[in-house]
């Protein structure tokens, strides 16, 4: 009996040891881990903080991440899938080894052969994956990690003729920070020729996890940096269009003009200007610029240089604007037009020669307070070629009666809106234009604190009375009706005013 006995204990011995063998291997295999962990947190945050190169910074984490990633489960190629702007799309940001197109497969697989190396990573690049289709755009939309040990026999996987893109075995984990996930992270083909394990999926995603932390502040970095400068830019473009606006307006004998312009941003497509044409004749204009912010303001100064160098010594308005549409209509964006309005106005008779290029009718109000919109035919400057555009303007005349004004505007100004989601319209337009021109000037406290009306832009004459006090009054009752809600459309007044007597 006692071999049984020394057999048993024997047997109970070797287990033991084969127990705590099987426990030290794996105790050593979660230090490992743990390890790996550590550095990749370590060298991924060194890398945060390191210079890029010009490389955009997310790009150059993005690179690191996958690197590791590759190198801890021992993979022979691997890439990120990085979501687009739309945060539907996903793109290859970033590539390592010979990854095969995985999104879209190859219609047209290229030979082995010089270039073939390029080729893939270019097929690889231009493929998009959206979310929740295929096997990258699933993980993308459920946010789970997927293992495929045998992607051979798995429909959802890609087939490709050459054995160089063929894959045995795939691994991807989303990117995940708080509940977005930011991509997808993919590696295929152990380089020993295993397939991945479960072990493989839990290192790849907690190395995932770790990483989308620091990519999504660089990601985050990289869109305030961008912002800083576009705000430069933006407060430069200001002060350029603002030096653009006329410091000084006309005057004439028995005549009075006055203006404001409030861009709806930080700069508008909105202008408006004068010109002397002669010594009897002064052109004003006023345009709008259907596109905002920087594009319309490039196109608005377009519009004023060409103005500028066709208006001196014409007395045709209507021949003026159609040099403008000839010059412009060629190179403007389809999505964009110019509605444009020009007026000269003979200062000796007080007579007004008007043409309209789809912009909204000025208004003519007489002494008795009779409101009168003015029609002049015409299309907006951009929207058809030259012929239709010089055959749809037309002139129309109007001459000032002692007492009247003449009132032009962009629709910014009919259309302003307030936090109850009501327009300004033309009729209140009309009645503040008709309200005692003489009253009190200065802005009330709850108007100078209106954000829109610290924006305000525009030379209008301090003095009380005729046109500048109508401006002054039109001015305060709108950007009151309007408050700090941001507007969509910059608001353009230019007010004429006959004497009386």
């Amino acid at each position: 009996m006692s071999w049984i006995y020394w057999t048993i204990i024997t047997i109970a011995a070797l287990a033991v040891f084969l127990h705590l063998r099987r426990t030290h291997k794996e105790r050593d295999a979660l230090l490992l881990e743990k390890e790996i962990i550590f550095n990749f947190v370590h060298d991924v945050s060194e890398a945060f903080a390191e210079s890029t190169n010009g490389v955009p910074q997310t790009d150059y984490l993005l690179k690191r991440v996958l690197f590791y990633a590759q190198q801890t489960v021992k993979a022979r190629a691997g890439a990120i899938y990085f979501r687009e702007p739309d945060g539907d799309t996903l793109r290859v940001r970033a590539v390592s080894g010979l990854f095969p197109p995985i999104a879209g497969g190859a219609a047209n697989e290229p030979e082995p052969g010089s270039g073939f190396f390029q080729c893939v990573e270019t097929m690889a690049r231009d493929q998009s994956a959206r979310a929740g289709e295929g096997i990258v755009g699933i993980v993308a939309a459920q946010g789970v990690p997927l293992l495929i040990e045998d992607a051979e026999r798995d429909p959802r996987v890609p087939r490709f003729r050459s054995e160089f893109l063929q894959i045995q075995s795939i691994l991807l984990v989303p990117m995940r920070f708080q509940n977005t996930v930011l991509g997808v992270l993919v590696v295929v083909n152990r380089i020993d020729d295993a397939p991945f394990i479960q072990a493989d999926l839990n290192l790849l995603q907690a190395l995932a996890d770790q990483a989308s932390v620091t990519i999504y502040y660089a990601k985050f970095n990289e869109e305030l940096d961008k912002k800083r400068v576009l705000d430069d830019d933006l407060r430069v473009a200001r002060r350029i269009q603002m030096a653009l606006l006329p410091t000084k307006i006309p005057q004439a004998p028995g005549l009075e003009i006055a203006a404001f312009s409030v861009p709806a941003r930080e700069i508008g497509g909105d202008f408006y200007d004068f010109v002397a044409i002669d010594d009897e004749h002064i052109g004003l204009t006023i345009a709008d610029v259907s596109g905002k912010g920087v594009t319309g303001a490039i196109l608005m100064s377009i519009c004023r240089s060409v103005f500028r160098a066709h208006a001196p010594g014409c007395l045709s308005p209507g021949a003026v604007l159609k040099a403008i549409n000839r010059i412009i209509v060629g190179d403007i964006h389809e999505d964009m037009f110019i509605s444009m309005l020009y007026c000269i106005l003979n200062t000796r008779t007080a007579e007004i020669t008007l043409a309209c290029a789809g912009h909204p009718r000025p208004l003519l109000i007489s002494a008795g307070g009779q409101a009168v919109p003015v029609e002049a035919a015409g299309v907006a400057i951009g929207l058809v070629d030259a012929d239709m555009f010089d055959r749809r303007l037309q002139e129309a005349i109007v001459r000032l009666q002692p007492g009247d004004l003449w009132v032009l505007f962009t629709d910014g100004v009919t259309e302003a809106m307030n936090a109850e989601h009501k327009e300004w319209g033309l009729a209140n337009l009309q009645r503040a234009v008709l309200a005692d021109a003489r009253a009190e000037s200065a802005a009330s406290p709850e108007v100078k604190r209106s954000a829109y009306f610290k924006a305000s832009t525009g030379p209008v004459p301090p003095k009380a009375g005729g046109a500048s006090a109508i401006v002054t009054r039109v001015r305060q009752e709108l950007l009151a009706f309007a408050g700090d809600v941001a507007q969509y459309d910059d608001m353009t007044l230019v007010v004429v005013n006959r004497f009386q007597g």
